[in-house]
């Protein structure tokens, strides 16, 4: 299993190293926050979702302009001012004792993580090979599990003893991992800024491509597995079926470990649009299945028979979250103009924040409300989602290559060359679809 986890030596390394030091801080964080605020803090569950809601729809509309920051100054230097400034938005939760601090420090907190998954999506562009790229994002995945794991178990010391001081030692540990992730991407090299702006292209192109928002539409729809895993198959397994309470927790355990052990093998094969696209339709086809597993725990099994059904719900939902991850990361990148990187992972990583303000009160709406037909529906839509993507890849593809095109017709060959498509040929040609060097 180490070996699955840790990603070749030189970059793709100390990258894993930053994401394990960060992943960790926050494994401790997240399972000790909502406690801290409510009974340290005295804010009302109300004013934590409030201004968790609040600030990651600020974060959702402030990835790109970062991106786009990364792309002009480099994205060593901003990875690291803005892994910077959420330690400090951290740190400084350390001292709230009231509703608006909280929000503002909420705020700034998600605006620099939103940055940040940017800045980083984009350095690692500048630093991996494109064909390398999906298997490195892939050891990184492994990593962040393995970090949030173990982060989560020093979270549950803290729970245990359940004291000021032990839930202000979980937030000054979250914030040290950022100023540790943030020295350890200084060990990088930098990566050559991007080309200066064409004369009228505008300052955030990925704004207008259209494609492009479509595929990155289709992705936000499913990454509605995220708050599925975290909130609504708990509440299911709680409220719906006679499986006992301490199952919600062996299948978070499951999800975790699967993804460490099985990521970068599911994610070998992935190294183009087509390999990409077919990924995503595949973990369409088995989001469905699990979906129908799922609803099928609501049966009124004996207890036993409940248990290895959500167990083996919960083995496809973990199958499909793989193969979704890879085929996304493969497409976000394949689709981004090189001296673009930045804002358009900025934009693409959106998904994750619309998922997060969106999923909670769709899908406990859709499955604990609704029951067994939400779940049917729920898998029939996370289908469609997967089956729509190569479509909206490809037409994504033709709208880049016209582009393409386009700026070759501006450029007269050398009047000295013998050939007249000479010179027109290799600078701008587009690559086959398939492996890429």
């Amino acid at each position: 299993m180490p070996l699955q986890i840790l990603p070749p030596a030189g970059a793709p390394r100390v990258l894993a190293v930053a994401q394990l030091s960060n992943s960790l801080g926050d494994g401790a964080y997240y399972v000790t926050s909502a406690l801290y605020f409510t009974r340290v803090v005295g804010l009302s569950p109300t004013q934590i979702g409030l201004a968790l809601t609040v600030a990651w729809a600020i974060g959702s509309v402030t990835g790109v302009p970062l991106g786009a920051l990364a792309d002009r100054k480099g994205p060593r230097g901003t990875a690291v001012l803005l892994a910077l400034a959420t330690g400090a938005s951290v740190a400084s939760f350390l001292f709230i004792r009231s509703f608006v601090p909280f929000l503002l420090a909420a705020c700034l907190y998600a605006v620099a993580q939103c940055g940040l998954a940017a800045a980083r999506q984009a350095l690692l562009a500048g630093l991996v090979p494109p064909r390398a790229r999906t298997g490195v994002l892939a050891h990184l995945q492994s990593t962040l599990n393995a970090g949030l794991a173990v982060g989560a178990a020093l979270g549950g010391v803290a729970l245990h003893h359940d004291t000021r001081g032990a839930y202000l030692a979980v937030f000054a540990l979250d914030a040290a991992s950022f100023l540790f992730c943030a020295l350890v991407l200084l060990r990088l090299p930098a990566v050559p800024l991007a080309a200066a702006r064409g004369k009228g292209e505008p300052r955030l192109a990925v704004l207008r491509d259209r494609p492009y928002a479509v595929v990155t539409a289709l992705n936000a729809v499913l990454l509605l597995r995220m708050p599925l895993l975290s909130l609504a198959i708990p509440l299911w397994v709680v409220d719906r079926t006679n499986a006992p309470s301490w199952l919600v927790s062996a299948l978070f355990v499951l999800n975790t470990l699967a993804v460490m052990a099985f990521q970068v093998r599911m994610a070998r094969d992935v190294d183009g649009p087509r390999t990409a696209t077919r990924a995503v339709r595949r973990s369409g086809l088995v989001m469905l299945a699990s979906c129908a597993v799922f609803a099928l725990s609501a049966a009124g099994l004996p207890v036993g028979a409940t248990v290895a059904v959500l167990v083996a719900g919960a083995v496809l939902q973990v199958i499909a979250e793989m193969q979704q991850s890879a085929g996304s990361w493969q497409i976000s990148f394949d689709l981004a103009p090189a001296h673009h990187v930045g804002q358009y992972q900025g934009f693409f990583g959106t998904g994750v924040p619309v998922a997060r303000t969106l999923g909670p009160l769709l899908l406990t709406s859709l499955l604990v409300v609704w029951g067994v037909p939400g779940w049917l529906l729920l898998g029939v839509v996370l289908l469609g989602a997967s089956l729509a993507t190569g479509p909206a890849v490809r037409w994504a593809e033709r709208a880049r290559a016209q582009t393409t095109d386009a700026g070759r017709h501006d450029v007269r060959p050398p009047a000295a060359s013998p050939h007249p498509r000479a010179g027109l040929c290799t600078p701008g040609r587009r690559r086959a679809p398939g492996p890429r060097g």
